[in-house]
Parts: structure tokens; C-alpha cells; sequence
């Protein structure tokens, strides 16, 4: 892992309180995280916020950032475990809700062939969810994704294993026709 002297010009300026220097960063790794984000919740609102957080997150702790990683692998790292904690809390609300509410019995209209597939990864556990997204919508090697997920690399194998054959399943019916 090398970062460029631009970069660590960067991170370095940032560590001493220079915001204009972070800037640079966040417009640098806005559109990664964002699309990290997205994956993870299935919302724009949601990912939008958790993209902020990560990035406040980021900036309250980079004194900790020493360089013994890829600087967007660290923020890797900070969005996956905010996206983490958002599911907890999302499901802890939901159950909340479902004491509340009746569900609906009304079926949703069938829906894009994109749509379903971001339905089926939601259904996903979110750390096998977590796996899929950093590797195959990130490219992630499987050692970059178990160091950003603070797992095993086997760890990462088996859960994009164990996810495939349940988007396999999830997926079954789907129809390359419907996008049309």
C-alpha cells in the first residue's frame, strides 16, 4: 500500500485542521462512499445520510488514520460499519412499527429488473450483503474487503458464497425480459 504524496499531503493537512484539504478528500471519495452507501441501504435518503456520517466520522478521527492502509480503504471501513449499525437500529425500529401497524395486504406492482436485484440484496445479511457490495460492486480484492470488514479472507469467501446461492434463489424467477 503506497499512497501518492498528493494524498498524503492531503490527510496530512487535514489531521492539523485544514477543512479545505478534507474537501479535496470528500470530493475525492464522495461518489465511492455514496454508491457504498446505496448498496447497503437500498435508499437514497438513508445513503445520502450515512455518507455524511461517514464522512464526519472520518474527519472527528483522523488523527487515529496512520497510513497503514489505503486511505479509501479506511473509509471503506467507516461507511461499511455505519451501514452495519444503521441495519440494527432500522430493524429495531422496524419491529417497533410492526406492533403498531397492520401490514399491507396489497401486493407491490412487479418492478424493474434492477429494482429486484437491490430487493434481493437487501434481504441479504447485512455482513453477507457487506461482501457482495465491496466485491462485486466495488471490485475489492477478497483480502481488501475481509481488511475493510475486519474479517478473514475465508471469512469473506464463505459469506459471498453463502450470499450468491441465496440471490440465486432470491432471484430465481427473474427475467432478463422484464427490463425491457
Amino acid at each position: 500500500m503506497v499512497l501518492s504524496d498528493e494524498e498524503t499531503s492531503l490527510i496530512r493537512a487535514s489531521q492539523k485542521g485544514d477543512h479545505k484539504a478534507f474537501e479535496v478528500l470528500i470530493q475525492r471519495y464522495q461518489q465511492m462512499i455514496h454508491a457504498l452507501t446505496f448498496r447497503m441501504t437500498g435508499g437514497m435518503s438513508d445513503a445520502e445520510d450515512l455518507a455524511q456520517e461517514t464522512f464526519i466520522h472520518a474527519y472527528q478521527q483522523l488523527e487515529k488514520f496512520r497510513g497503514e492502509a489505503k486511505f479509501s480503504s479506511w473509509l471503506y471501513q467507516i461507511a461499511v460499519n455505519r451501514c452495519l449499525n444503521w441495519r440494527k437500529q432500522s430493524l429495531r425500529r422496524q419491529r417497533l412499527h410492526e406492533k403498531w401497524e397492520p401490514e399491507p395486504s396489497a401486493e407491490p406492482e412487479q418492478e424493474g429488473v434492477g429494482q429486484r436485484i437491490q430487493e434481493a440484496l437487501m434481504k441479504l445479511n447485512p455482513k453477507q450483503r457487506a461482501a457482495v457490495v465491496l466485491t462485486t460492486y466495488d471490485g475489492l480484492s477478497h483480502a481488501e474487503a475481509a481488511k475493510t470488514l475486519g474479517c478473514s479472507e475465508t471469512t469473506v469467501s464463505w459469506r459471498l458464497f453463502t450470499a450468491r446461492a441465496k440471490l440465486k434463489t432470491l432471484l430465481k424467477n427473474l427475467n432478463v425480459e422484464e427490463a425491457t
